[in-house]
Order: C-alpha cells, then structure tokens, then sequence
C-alpha cells in the first residue's frame, strides 16, 4: 500500500472544487491513483472532524495495523465507547476503513497536511 491523503484547509469553496474536479480528470484520464484529498473550510472545521483523540486514533492504527475496535482501544489506553465513537466518525470521513475482516485499518502509508496561514494585506 503506498496511498498518500492530504488533508487541506481551503478557505475558498470554489476554488477547492475547481481543483478536486482537474484532479479527478488527471486521474481519469491516467488510470492512476493521485492520492485522496480531504478539504476543510478553516481550521475550526478541521479541529473540529479530526481532533487530538482521532488523530491519535489515526496514529496508532498506522503504528501497528489491522486492529479490532477492542484491541485498538487497549493500545490507546481508552474506554472501548469513546474509540468506537472516534473510529466511527473517521470511517465517516474516510481517513480509517474497515478490512475484509471487519477489522479497523488507515488506509494510506502517508497522510500529509497542509494549510497556509497568510497575513492580511495592506489596502
């Protein structure tokens, strides 16, 4: 697997979906994977979706794979029901998925996260 995620915060919704569309047409016409991307208007939102449980959440899964919600709550050192909750709300997102055996997995080798925070400019 060597499927890379990039997670964005991307104030203009327009611009996000002009990009999402050319990507999807360079794939298209590849056949290749480009990677998914996962857009999100400010940092508030993306705070908000993947927060520090679910992002350690997305840690551990990578560092030891495949895991069973139970085994992935005793690696986490949590109440099954909050990692439950925390998984479930990422399958929704699409940084974690479930494998043909029903077991929890983040579906990429890499996930990279950008976001520019610019200065406001002088009228």
């Amino acid at each position: 697997m060597s499927r890379t995620a990039t997670i964005r915060v991307e104030r203009d919704a327009a611009a996000a979906l002009e990009r999402g569309a050319r990507q999807f047409m360079r794939a298209w016409q590849t056949g290749k994977d480009l990677g998914s991307h996962f857009s999100f208007e400010s940092p508030e939102a993306l705070f908000r979706s993947v927060t520090p449980a679910r992002w350690a959440v997305i840690e551990r899964l990578q560092a030891i794979g495949p895991s069973t919600l139970r085994g992935l709550a005793r690696a986490l050192g949590r109440d099954v029901k909050a990692v439950h909750r925390d998984a479930h709300a990422l399958i929704a997102i699409g940084l974690v998925a479930k494998d043909n055996k029903g077991r929890l997995v983040v579906p990429f080798s890499r996930i990279h996260a950008e976001f520019d925070l610019l200065a406001r400019q002088a009228a």
